[in-house]
């Protein structure tokens, strides 16, 4: 009862004014994504209003909005050219299915491999395409354009020391709209961008053959739109647990995210998945709970099916002083600060991500560039934290190796060139109580070590495995196993 009213009741005026602000500003963004994807508006208009209300009751994450997306039209281009509205549908259920079966995996806790010089990427680069997504509307227009949208930007950033009652993107909105109209402004208006639906959506299951011939031609689309459309969550999640001071439910958001693919699929809408836009604007306009993402898909469908003429004589920019607010308010400005403080791998990572995102327009292949540079750069930092000592002992007849740090992969080569097989001793002790062998190729490297010396006529013995190493070395290590030995000695 606690967490219902917190997550429903606890905001509720702000709560909804934000849901009008973010509705008005997916309208637009709905019908162009559509119109990427290359299916009628009313296939994106529908999806967001039927991803953004189950998303409200069935998400992980309240306050986050989901919708129809740019990063998921570009995955459907290639389906609905060759195929038709109907497999997309199909594919849109079968994405569901998917992110529900990785949700029950639990496969959002794999955010913890996300670095923050990625999820820092990530947002700046987002930030961007935001910006330039703007740039068709400014280019080759009117001068009356470019006075509307800086009207607007002085509203959205002035507005606020008058009151903070009203969200200021939704007085700026309201404001140029009265101004278009009463003065009859020949400019781009949102109906300028395809045809409103009139009608209430309505259930209906794929007209496709139910086979696995289907299922084959779909399964790579789906696979590919639940992945880009779970990391795009994920990565919007941690970002508005950043803004709000509060955490999410990683796996109840990719249930929550198929349950409301499946609910778009069955009436008549296209995946989707959360948009750090709408996210970031529902924030800044004071939404903070479910209520927001609710009232955003209701008012969305009320406003397009029975406000339509007038939403269509919004002015789009006004829409663009929003999205470019968006885009000022999204970017990170410290990390340009911190590239020179921060340590340059981190900064290498974050301009990478940024610069993969920027250039594919795939936050997909972005995150992952970034996600691997990451790890490298991990795997060789933590690689050269290794140090080998010896000491001479028992009148010069034995040595002693002290290994301090981590044995893996990446460290490997070094433990290995770190003991002098060449010198003439009877004994040798290797204590890696200070030490821990990570992988097979850390236990083959002991391996070799311990075969090495023995194939210089010395003894030696291996103390101070640690319980975890030791079920690693007693597992896969060979030296102990004569024929394994025999084998090694032979490479």
């Amino acid at each position: 009862m606690k967490s219902l009213r917190q997550d429903w009741l606890s905001n509720v005026q702000n709560d909804l004014l934000a849901g009008l602000v973010v509705a008005l500003a997916l309208i637009p963004e709905a019908i162009a994504f559509s119109i990427i994807a290359g299916v009628d508006p009313k296939v994106g208009l529908y999806a967001s209003f039927c991803i953004a209300t189950v998303i409200s009751i069935a998400g992980g994450r309240p306050g986050m909005i989901s919708a129809a997306t740019g990063a998921m039209a570009l995955v459907m281009v290639t389906l609905v050219k060759d195929h038709g509205l109907q497999y997309l549908l199909a594919a849109t259920l079968l994405t569901g299915v998917l992110q529900i079966i990785a949700g029950a995996l639990r496969l959002g806790t794999l955010m913890r491999f996300v670095s923050r010089s990625v999820i820092t990427g990530f947002v700046n680069a987002l930030a961007i395409l935001i910006f330039l997504a703007q740039l068709p509307e400014l280019t080759n227009v009117s001068w009356i354009v470019y006075a509307m949208v800086a009207a607007g930007l002085a509203i959205i950033y002035l507005f606020p020391y008058v009151t903070k009652a009203i969200p200021s993107p939704l007085v700026a909105i309201l404001s140029l709209t009265a101004v278009s109209i009463s003065l009859g402004l020949d400019i781009r208006t949102v109906g300028d961008m395809g045809k409103l639906p009139d009608s209430l959506p309505i259930f209906l299951l794929p007209e496709v053959p139910f086979t696995f011939d289907t299922l084959k031609l779909i399964f790579p689309f789906s696979a590919t739109l639940a992945v880009v459309g779970l990391l795009e969550s994920m990565m919007t999640a941690s970002i508005v647990d950043d803004l709000t001071d509060s955490p999410s439910n990683k796996s109840r958001e990719c249930v929550g995210q198929g349950i409301a693919n499946i609910a778009a699929g069955l009436l008549g809408g296209m995946a989707g998945c959360a948009m750090i836009g709408q996210s970031i604007i529902n924030v800044k306009s004071g939404g903070r709970g479910r209520l927001s993402t609710l009232s955003a898909g209701i008012f969305l469908l009320l406003m397009v099916v029975f406000a339509g003429q007038w939403v269509a004589r919004i002015p789009m920019a006004a829409l663009v002083a929003v999205m470019i607010m968006v885009s000022i308010g999204t970017f990170s400005w410290a990390s340009l600060r911190n590239l020179r403080e921060h340590p340059r791998s981190s900064s290498v990572v974050m301009l990478a991500t940024v610069g993969v995102v920027v250039v594919t327009h795939d936050l997909a292949e972005g995150v992952l560039v970034g996600v691997l540079l990451s790890g490298f750069f991990f795997a060789h930092k933590v690689g050269m934290i290794l140090r080998v000592g010896s000491k001479s002992g028992d009148e010069g007849r034995l040595r002693r190796y002290q290994v301090v740090g981590q044995v893996f992969y990446a460290s490997a080569d070094t433990f290995i060139n770190s003991f002098d097989f060449k010198e003439v001793i009877e004994r040798v002790s290797i204590d890696v109580s200070r030490a821990h062998f990570w992988d097979i190729t850390a236990v083959s490297a002991l391996d070799k070590v311990v075969v090495k010396f023995r194939r210089e006529g010395a003894e030696v013995e291996v103390i101070g495995l640690n319980e975890a190493s030791a079920t690693m070395v007693d597992r896969f290590a060979v030296h102990d196993k004569p024929d394994a030995v025999e084998q090694l000695m032979g490479h």
